[in-house]
């Protein structure tokens, strides 16, 4: 961290801040001059129809190996994602959960949360994430891979919050999930958002997340179509029958 590049003082008016965001996978253009900026602390919905870009503008911001970024820059409270690497985003406090979860198979709930913290991380205690995640707690000794799908998601958020977490990037975490255990994830977030960690939520149940969340982007073949407040959205029919489908 101490080789970061870090943003001049006049620029550091959004927590978070992505300008001209261009990314590929092979030759394909995927990401296309995308820019927004996001305050500490909100929870936004960045949404699009299937292939619009989003899993990959949260892959891009995470520094993952793929997408390709070929240019643009990423700034987290002042500090440059964009020269980093996975390993170092996640050092700065950027954590993903992607859509398949990752959880490790052959370990415990516990032995998953044991390895979010194997860099001697100072995220949240596991008396904290027990207590967001109740169910956590009562199979806490049991194979994490043998979990339900919600109860996966939930380990998936835990592990994540067990690292110095400081922006949290989720994809699709309703996908699969019955509505009871997905009101639960809700609560979960709206805890996390309490505690002042800014969260972006890719998520193809459209409603659902504009419901949760306090801004929206909307992607459209690889651009930002419109940025503004979730309830704009929501009360745009027009806007979401061209973009969204609903």
């Amino acid at each position: 961290m101490s080789n970061a590049t870090v943003k001049p003082e006049s620029d550091k008016d959004a927590y978070l801040r992505v300008e001209g965001l261009k990314a590929y996978y092979g030759d394909s253009y995927i990401v296309q001059d995308v820019s927004f900026s996001i305050n500490e602390g909100e929870i936004v919905a960045l949404l699009g129809r299937n292939g619009a870009g989003k899993t990959s503008t949260l892959r891009a911001i995470a520094r993952a190996a793929s997408p390709e970024l070929r240019s643009g820059s990423i700034w987290l409270n002042g500090v440059g994602l964009h020269e980093m690497q996975d390993y170092e985003a996640a050092l700065a406090g950027v954590q993903l959960v992607p859509e398949d979860r990752r959880i490790i198979p052959g370990l415990t709930v516990e032995e998953n949360l044991d390895i979010a913290c194997i860099a001697g991380s100072s995220g949240w205690s596991y008396e904290r994430i027990y207590e967001l995640f109740p169910r956590l707690k009562e199979r806490r000794r049991q194979e994490g891979i043998t979990l339900s799908g919600g109860e996966q998601q939930m380990l998936a958020i835990g592990r994540a919050l067990a690292r110095d977490i400081k922006l949290l990037l989720l994809d699709e975490p309703y996908e699969g999930l019955a509505p009871v255990v997905r009101h639960d994830i809700e609560n979960a977030l709206i805890e996390v958002k309490n505690t002042g960690i800014t969260t972006i939520l890719v998520e193809q149940n459209a409603v659902a997340a504009l419901r949760l969340s306090d801004s929206a982007l909307i992607l459209d073949t690889g651009e930002i179509v419109y940025s503004g407040t979730a309830a704009e959205v929501l009360q745009n029919e027009e806007l979401r029958h061209e973009y969204l489908a609903i």
